[in-house]
Order: C-alpha cells, then sequence, then structure tokens
C-alpha cells in the first residue's frame, strides 16, 4: 500500500467568468429533525450616483460596518463616471494550465483536465446592476435580474475587489457582517463537488450498480470509452454556472453553503476519487460569490475513512473517523486537510468571501462520542488559531455541526472559544415516520396543513435558546422535504422514496395552486423559526427521463414554479401569524463568541477534561484492545498547498494574489504511511485486529503529534 503522492503534481487553478446554468443522501440515522411584496423596480444597468433599492429603496450600509454608506456613495459615483468615460472595459477572467495527472493518480480514468475552459478575454461593464447584461468568458450573454439593489463587481485591475452587495440589506463583503443583526438567509450548492445519487440522478443511472461517489468512481474509471473520470470534470463545469449564482443573489439570498471534498487537496493511492481536478472549480464558484456580493459557508463534505458511514461522506457504510482501529490515523489526515484550507481562506484574498469553514459536515455523535468529538474540535480550533490568530478579523468562524444530538446537548461548549460556531440540519424526512399528513389544504394562513406551526414549534425555541446558551447558530441545511419522497433520496438502493404513495412528490408538473400555497407557507415558516438558514439545496439535476425527480429540495424550481418565496423576507413574522411564539434572541452574543474580549481563553476546566489528543478512549475496539498500539501516521511528506488562481490578462503587478498559504511560520509537514509498517483498510477497519506491536517500535509518540506545529510548503503551478 502506497502513501500520498507528495504535491499537486502541476495542477494549476482556474477561476473564470463561464456562462452560467443549473440532497443530500439524507442522514440514516433518527433525527430530531405568499405572493412576493416586491414589485419590479428595474433600476438602470449603469451605476447611478444614489443607487436604489425596490421601488426607490435607498442602498445604506449596515449601521454596525466598519464603513458606512457616506463612504460607499462616492465609490459608487466614481465608478458610475468612470463607466461613461469609457464605454468598453475589459473584465477579469481565469484561465488554467492544467498538466496531465499521472495514471498512478486515477487508475484506469482517462483524467487528464484543462480546468475551466477559457475562450479569451471578451468585453464588457465591470459594474451591472438590475437588467445589466452579463457577458461570460466563452462570449455568452444573460440579463441580470435583480429587484433588491444588489449590484455586481467584475475588474480585472482589481480582481478581490469585495465592493459587490447582493441585496440592499446586506453589506457589501468589504464591509462587515454583524452576527445578530445581519440574517443568514442562504442556499447550499450540493451536489457540485461532492457527488449524490439523488442531486444527480443520471449519473448514477448510468451506472447502475453505483451508490456512492467511490463506487461511482470505481465504475467510471473502468469505463474509458465513455470518458472514465473525465465524466466528472464535465459535471464541474457545466451542473452549476455563473447565471445561478446571480440568480442566487437576485432571489434576495445573501450567502452560499459549499460543500466540498477532502479530495480537492488529494487523494491517497488506495481511493478512487478524481484527485485535485475540482480546485480550479471551486476557486470559480468563490469568484463568482465575490462578483454578485455572496459571502460563502465553505464546507468540508468528506472525511478520510467516513466521518457518518453516509453516501455524501465519500463512502457508504461504517464511520472509520476517530472510531475503530484506523480512526486515530483518519483524524491525522482530517486535522492536515483542516489545516490547509484553513491556510488557504484566511488570506486576505479569500477572507471576506469565505467568512465561515465548516470543518466537518455532520459527525456521527453517537458513534464516535461526544467526548471524543469535543477533544478533536479542541485540537482543531487550538490549531486554525495558531494560524489566523485570535480575535475579530482573524481568520474564519469555525462552524461545528450538532452530531444529531440536538443543540441543548452542545451549551457552554468550550467557552471561552475564539469564534465557534453551531451548525444544525432540521429535516422531518428522516425522523422516521410516515409523514402522511396533507400540506395541499387550502391558501393564506390556512396552506401548509399542519406542517408550518409544526415547524415554527419544533425549531424555533430551540434555535433562540442555542444562541444564547452555546453562541452563534445557525442551520446548515434545511428543506421543503416533509416527508421522503424523491429519487435515490434514501439512497440508491432504497425504494421507499419511490413507492407509489409518492408518486406526486416527484413530478411537480401535477402540484396545484393549493399545493404550491403549502409547501411556500411551510418554506416560510421554516425560515421565520429557524432565522439564519441554508435551504438544501439550489438545484436538483434532471433524472434519465429528465424530470426533476426530487422537486422538494429545489430552491431554483420552487423560484421558477411557485412554491419558494420571490423574497426571503416574506417569512418574517410567519410563526406569529400562526399563533406560535417563542422568546426572541436579542441579537446580543457575549463578547467572546464573536471574537471579542475574551476569545481564546477557553476554561481551563474543560481544556484539562478535552485537551488531552488524541482522546484517551477510542470506540468501535475488539474487547481488551490496547489503544497505545493504534496505527497512526507520520507527520514527514511535504504539504500539498492548493495553488492561487493564475489570472489572464495579467493584472497590475501591485495585485497581490496570494502563494495558498496564510502563515509562513506554520512549516510542519503533512501525515504520510510510516515505510515498512502495514496498515488495514483506512474504510473499514471497525473491530478488526488490532497490531499487536507498535509500527515502528520508536514511534510510540507518534499518535499524539498531531500536524499542530508550524510545512515546508510545496506548491505548483
Amino acid at each position: 500500500m502506497s502513501s500520498r503522492p507528495d504535491s499537486f503534481r502541476g495542477v494549476s487553478l482556474v477561476t473564470h467568468d463561464t456562462l452560467l446554468n443549473s440532497k443530500h443522501s439524507p442522514e440514516t440515522v433518527s433525527t430530531p429533525p405568499r405572493d412576493s411584496f416586491i414589485t419590479s423596480c428595474n433600476s438602470s444597468p449603469l451605476l447611478p450616483s444614489q443607487h436604489s433599492g425596490p421601488c426607490g429603496e435607498e442602498i445604506k450600509s449596515s449601521p454596525n460596518s466598519k464603513k458606512g454608506a457616506a463612504y460607499v456613495r462616492p465609490v459608487l459615483l466614481f465608478l458610475s463616471v468612470v463607466l461613461v468615460a469609457v464605454a468598453v472595459v475589459v473584465p477579469v477572467y481565469f484561465v488554467v494550465i492544467k498538466q496531465h495527472h499521472e495514471s498512478d493518480m486515477t487508475e484506469g480514468g482517462g483524467t487528464s483536465s484543462s480546468g475551466p475552459p477559457s475562450t479569451g478575454s471578451h468585453t464588457g461593464p465591470t459594474y451591472g446592476a438590475n437588467g445589466s447584461t452579463v457577458t461570460t468568458s466563452d462570449g455568452s450573454t444573460f440579463t441580470y435580474i435583480n429587484p433588491f439593489g444588489g449590484y455586481w463587481i467584475d475588474n480585472p485591475n482589481d480582481p478581490f475587489n469585495n465592493g459587490a452587495r447582493p441585496n440592499s440589506w446586506t453589506p457589501p463583503l468589504n464591509e462587515s457582517w454583524v452576527w445578530g443583526t445581519n440574517k443568514v438567509n442562504g442556499v447550499n450548492i450540493g451536489g457540485l463537488f461532492v457527488l449524490e445519487p439523488f442531486i444527480s440522478p443520471a449519473l448514477f443511472e448510468s451506472y447502475p450498480e453505483a451508490i456512492d461517489e467511490w463506487s461511482l468512481s470505481t465504475l467510471m474509471a473502468a469505463d474509458t470509452s465513455n470518458g472514465g473520470l473525465n465524466q466528472i470534470e464535465e459535471h464541474y463545469k457545466t451542473f452549476i454556472t455563473e447565471q445561478d449564482i446571480a440568480e442566487i443573489a437576485g432571489a434576495g439570498l445573501n450567502w452560499i453553503r459549499l460543500p466540498i471534498p477532502f479530495w480537492a487537496i488529494e487523494k491517497w493511492d488506495f481511493e478512487p476519487f478524481l484527485e485535485q481536478v475540482c480546485w480550479p472549480y471551486i476557486l470559480r464558484v468563490l469568484q463568482w460569490a465575490r462578483k454578485y456580493g455572496l459571502r460563502v459557508n465553505l464546507d468540508l463534505h468528506t472525511i478520510p475513512g467516513s466521518q457518518n458511514g453516509f453516501n455524501h461522506s465519500g463512502k457508504y457504510g461504517k464511520v472509520n473517523f476517530l472510531n475503530g482501529v484506523m480512526g486515530v490515523a483518519n483524524a491525522q489526515r482530517a486535522l492536515g486537510y483542516i489545516r490547509i484550507i484553513a491556510e488557504f481562506i484566511s488570506q486576505p484574498e479569500w477572507s471576506n468571501v469565505v467568512p465561515v469553514f465548516s470543518i466537518m459536515n455532520e459527525a456521527r455523535v453517537a458513534v464516535i462520542g461526544m467526548d471524543q468529538m469535543t477533544s478533536f474540535y479542541l485540537q482543531a480550533h487550538d490549531m486554525i488559531r495558531n494560524i489566523t490568530g485570535y480575535g475579530e478579523g482573524n481568520g474564519p468562524y469555525i462552524a461545528i455541526h450538532d452530531g444529531f444530538q440536538g443543540l441543548s446537548s452542545w451549551a457552554g461548549f468550550l467557552e471561552g472559544s475564539d469564534r465557534i460556531i453551531l451548525d444544525t440540519h432540521p429535516y422531518f424526512a428522516f425522523g422516521g415516520n410516515s409523514n402522511t399528513e396533507p400540506i395541499a389544504t387550502g391558501t393564506g394562513l390556512d396552506a401548509g396543513g399542519s406542517w408550518p406551526t409544526l415547524a415554527c414549534s419544533r425549531w424555533a425555541t430551540e434555535m433562540n435558546n442555542s444562541q444564547t446558551a452555546f453562541g452563534v447558530t445557525f442551520a446548515g441545511e434545511f428543506s421543503n422535504g416533509f416527508n421522503d419522497c424523491g429519487l435515490y433520496l434514501n439512497g440508491v438502493d432504497d425504494t421507499r422514496d419511490v413507492a407509489p404513495s409518492c408518486s406526486l412528490f416527484l413530478d411537480s408538473s401535477q402540484w396545484n395552486d393549493t399545493m404550491k400555497a403549502g409547501l411556500q407557507q411551510f418554506a416560510l415558516a421554516s425560515m421565520d423559526a429557524l432565522q439564519d438558514w441554508f435551504f438544501w439545496t439550489w438545484k436538483i439535476g434532471p433524472s434519465s427521463n429528465n424530470t426533476i425527480a426530487s422537486p422538494l429540495w429545489s430552491y431554483q424550481l420552487g423560484l421558477q414554479q411557485g412554491w419558494m418565496p420571490t423574497d426571503p423576507r416574506m417569512a418574517t413574522g410567519t410563526c406569529a401569524a400562526l399563533g406560535v411564539t417563542a422568546q426572541q434572541f436579542d441579537g446580543v452574543y457575549q463578547p467572546y463568541q464573536t471574537g471579542g474580549p475574551g476569545a481564546g481563553t477557553i476554561d481551563p476546566v474543560l481544556v484539562s477534561s478535552y485537551g488531552q489528543y488524541p482522546p484517551t478512549s477510542i470506540n468501535g475496539l475488539t474487547a481488551g484492545a490496547t489503544q497505545s498500539l493504534l496505527p497512526t501516521y507520520t507527520s514527514t511528506s511535504a504539504i500539498p498547498t492548493p495553488p492561487p488562481p493564475t489570472l489572464t490578462p495579467s493584472p497590475p503587478s501591485s495585485v497581490i494574489i496570494g502563494n495558498g498559504w496564510f502563515d509562513s511560520s506554520d512549516t510542519s509537514l503533512a501525515a504520510t504511511e510510516v515505510a515498512g509498517c502495514t496498515y488495514p483498510n483506512a474504510w473499514d477497519a471497525i473491530s478488526v485486529p488490532m497490531p499487536t506491536t507498535l509500527c515502528p517500535p520508536a514511534a510510540s509518540a507518534s499518535a499524539s503529534a498531531i500536524v499542530t506545529s508550524a510545512p515546508a510548503v510545496t506548491t505548483s503551478s
């Protein structure tokens, strides 16, 4: 068994303005789980001296932001003069020059890649508001529709310009986001970089034996006649386009949550994934988000060995992260990838675009253990803050998932830590109930049957309480899926989601106005109860018969066909109108929770309890196992640092693009297998026989030496 490759092997990054078009295999554990009032008010596609929101609403800066409206308006006026004086401006676009992967990285796959396609420069404006024309790098155009005062900025001489905003009530990227005052109205870009059967069913229908990205990649790699693993890159190229991101901003949304896999950085030789190819496309999405003023919650959705055993963790099956014989070794790799991503997004070029880093999606705490996860999160927190520094403005917020334990289980978690967010994913679909209560029951407050009231009563109080008991809390996922109907929603091999009782919910063309009114009321109630949220997901791809077979999960389709609100602000007051009241959070967090005084001074009692790492107890071992003999890796390999984008045309020499690494003093190396040692299958090592001797004998301390000190960084271009 060979170890990890040493570097990116010449992969360059890409970030294009390419033309845009467009879940989750849900948890297999039980989890507790109006017509628009905005009229059409188009503004000029040229920059006015005083830009307006809907119906003359003036764009104002956040009252708590670092830069006020007095600063924004002169800047916009200046840009207006420039646009009038200079008729044509060449917008920025990015070119990737990507060398072929060597065959041992993608066995049998045919996976050469040139990254996002480059078609040369094009001309067009560097600013646009509602009604403006966006020209993409391939010369295609679309009209930017945003009735909410949002505007885009795309300046080739300033490719990291953070002046755009998605709407009048959200601060531009270059102004402060104030938790407790500003509200997250977001959507997930699910299924783009982490493939899920129900989001991209056609890919899996082509390979009926595939149940997850592991098996799909294996089958594709063997199918060289149909393009091998290059089929996955084609998905990266086409599934989400710039127009999708523009439409998200135009829908009144202000954040995206972007799930990414660890193999965007690297994969090891025993793993079948398409290595590193998605990284340029990840940067492309981040640049589009910047262009339209959308903030990004970057979500590490997969973990070596699997943190939950779900099909969206990379491989369906068992939890081998911090659990079982290879649990500690897999956690070493996980910490290394978290470190690499934290280094990249903490660079000033990206920090305003990615203010939140969700370091692990849906870790299954019931299997791994609450104490074990707390120990890991403390280790990750300290590692990240040693890179970024402590306090407001130093690196991203760190988001952790509630692990299906309920929000109240995390009250008082690591008090004194620096800017940790608690993420929850409330779904009715996967609670194990039949959920046959009707939702098509009427219109107005009678719409949605019992479901809107249930969303308010189930979620509102819990979310409000967590803002005080824990700190910043948001719903990183929720949907209109009040039942579990949808092609492949429960997995490829589960037929419950396409049973005859589900037929109505597999085809939205059958839905009448009452059905749509019920779904919209359910969505509004969910949004009002959750307050800060990300809908799962923006887009569901068509199945092989060209229908969207999981329509309850598509925000985009709901906008197009009339069951999602055209303005998320419509949700405000829905629960109260339904007679459900909750003690409202006053918007004031303890100072340490938002990077103020005390941030990083964790209670010494908690440090004493959870500071030993690896944890003193690991689950999933055979009875009587000696934990000190658990296999570990050695930190002696070069860091696979993701490279920055290559910008074409070249910006002025004063523009700094970074080198992918924020903290130059962080110089420790990456984990790799110890030469001469034999390791169990890292993805299937629950209750396998323990090693009887330590390997190597002199490395007894290696289990506790987990990538925390300062790497010789190797980048490739």
